[in-house]
């Protein structure tokens, strides 16, 4: 039986972040703070900080890793089949260029922030569910653990990315949103360019709709 990618970042992620809540040092290591990426060179913290969670929040870990289980199948199953071992690269691509590129706006906002800490996989875990959006916008439908009712995967990224928006604006929430955002966005248009078959296939979906 072979191991899907997916469970393995679930795992690695599981328990790196149970072992940093319990080793304060190690936590302080892997966070993300830009000012220490910018000004000590500690570029590591861009990936790092994805692999561990707030130690005062169990549910963000939790939340992050079902979703990433649900809808990691979705996106790794295809890309697999339809690249072979490609696809491992590819899939390992998106979930670790979403990482590094919702830590942009961050790097720009608070690079002479030393206050500044970030922690938790949200912006990987949002582009791997938004590929899936990309590969089966209405096909597939996302009311399985995040909404009560279900609608198609694309209404759904609609609000979520205007839902992201709003709370961004309105802040306060101690929630770094826009990595939200950008990981989505990233992911999205990551797997329409690469997948094969992707783009075509969210344009016949999109499409099936109004026929």
């Amino acid at each position: 039986m072979t191991i899907s990618i997916t469970l393995i970042i679930i795992i690695v992620t599981v328990v790196t972040s149970l072992g940093a809540n319990n080793n304060p040092e190690l936590y302080a290591k892997l966070l993300f703070n830009p000012y220490q990426v910018i000004h000590r060179k500690e570029w590591h913290r861009i990936f790092t900080h994805g692999f561990v969670h707030d130690r005062n929040n169990i549910f963000h870990l939790v939340f992050n890793m079902w979703v990433l289980y649900i809808f990691g199948r979705y996106s790794e199953g295809t890309i697999l089949s339809e690249l072979g071992v490609l696809g491992v690269f590819l899939y390992l691509t998106l979930y670790f260029g979403a990482m590094f590129v919702a830590t942009i706006p961050a790097l720009i906002k608070y690079k002479d922030n030393y206050h500044y800490n970030s922690v938790g996989a949200s912006g990987a875990v949002s582009a791997v569910l938004f590929s899936m959006v990309a590969m089966y916008p209405i096909s597939v439908d996302i009311g399985l653990i995040l909404i009560p009712f279900k609608p198609p995967a694309i209404i759904f990224g609609i609000l979520y990315i205007g839902f992201e928006m709003y709370m961004q604006k309105r802040g306060g929430t101690n929630i770094a949103h826009d990595a939200h955002i950008w990981g989505a966005l990233f992911g999205f248009f990551f797997t329409l360019a690469f997948v094969p078959g992707a783009f075509s296939n969210f344009i016949t979906e999109v499409l099936s709709v109004f026929h």
